[in-house]
This record gives structure tokens, C-alpha cells and sequence, in this order.
């Protein structure tokens, strides 16, 4: 190193220009390869226990279609003939009509089981993410009707819109070897 008071010649500043140069490159690429390998252990999922169906999924995704859809936990609807995640409140009548569902796409298919019992399914291809069915699901019904991100869709972008707008904090990175949150107080079913 130089001395305080010894005048920096041409040579000297460029082999120490590029020195320093040469290790910022280098920690440069090491902090992308680390957050490119970190990136691929985890992935964006929604902890449905914490969701407040705000609706932001829909609105902040940068892909035209959100990755986020809703998905139906079978093992704790109730297969309700007025299921309120389905039918808009007060509707005219229990029917399919399109006045009477609450979806905006027409994401939710309703089948007649047996009197009095309907299963809804979500057509995934239609369900935009707007959590209209997941909100009203939760507050008249059971809950069977939560908000998951598909990763077969999802960009898993270092710094996710939809994360950033999330006012619950439920939009969280997950181990990738295990990328769902299932409904329930422990996780599970």
C-alpha cells in the first residue's frame, strides 16, 4: 500500500483499480449465484391460516393471469345447497344462474350430488384470484375455500408484487420440497 504522503503514479492506481474492481465483480456474481440457488429451495405460497382474502392476488401478480387460484378442501365442505363461497347473498334463487353466482368468471361449477348436497369444483383456467368465494366461504361457511399459488404458472420472482401488497403478511416463501400450506390450525386437512 502507499504511503499518506506518497503520490499515487499511473500504474499503481491501475493495478489497484483493478483489484478492487476485480472484487466487487467477484462478489458480484457470488451474491447472484446465492440468490438464484436460495431461490430455487423455496417458492411463493399463501398461508391460508393467515389470508384475509383481500383480493390483492388478483390485482398485484405481474403475470396477466394471476398464478394465484382458489382450490377446495373436500374434506371439510359441507356440500351445502346455499353455499355462500357460490351463491351471492340474499340470491333470487338456488340455482346456477349466472345473476345468482358470486364468482365475477364463472370459475365455480356447482353438481348436484344428492338432495340436499352440491359439490363445487374451481375451474382453475377461469379463476382469476380475486378471493370473492374464499372471503365469503369463511365468513358464512366453513372455510373450504382458500387461495394457493400454482407453480406451475408462477414466475417465483426474487421480490413478489403480490408479497410486497400482501397486508396480512400470509404471501411467504416456503422449502420448495414442500410447497403448500394446507388449511387448519396444524397445517393439515
Amino acid at each position: 500500500m502507499a504511503e499518506k504522503n506518497e503520490p499515487v503514479n499511473r500504474r499503481k492506481f491501475l493495478r489497484e483499480g483493478l483489484w478492487a474492481g476485480g472484487l466487487a465483480g467477484l462478489g458480484a456474481v457470488g451474491g447472484f449465484v446465492g440468490v438464484r440457488s436460495t431461490r430455487g429451495d423455496t417458492v411463493w405460497q399463501i398461508d391460508p391460516n393467515v389470508c384475509t382474502s383481500c383480493g390483492n392476488c388478483a390485482k398485484y401478480c405481474v403475470l396477466e393471469e394471476s398464478a394465484v387460484k382458489c382450490v377446495q378442501l373436500y374434506s371439510i365442505c359441507g356440500y351445502c345447497d346455499l353455499c355462500f363461497g357460490y351463491l351471492v347473498p340474499e340470491p333470487k334463487q338456488l340455482d346456477t344462474g349466472a345473476e345468482n353466482e358470486l364468482c365475477p368468471t364463472g370459475a365455480i361449477e356447482r353438481t348436484f350430488v344428492e338432495d340436499p348436497y352440491y359439490e363445487y369444483n374451481i375451474i382453475e383456467e377461469l379463476c382469476i384470484g380475486c378471493a370473492k368465494c374464499v372471503k365469503a366461504c369463511a365468513v358464512f361457511g366453513n372455510g373450504s375455500l382458500f387461495l394457493q399459488v400454482r407453480h406451475d404458472r408462477c414466475l417465483n420472482c426474487n421480490e413478489c408484487s403480490i408479497a410486497a401488497a400482501c397486508p396480512s403478511g400470509a404471501f411467504k416463501r416456503v422449502p420448495a420440497k414442500t410447497p403448500y400450506l394446507l388449511k387448519g390450525a396444524d397445517g393439515k386437512a
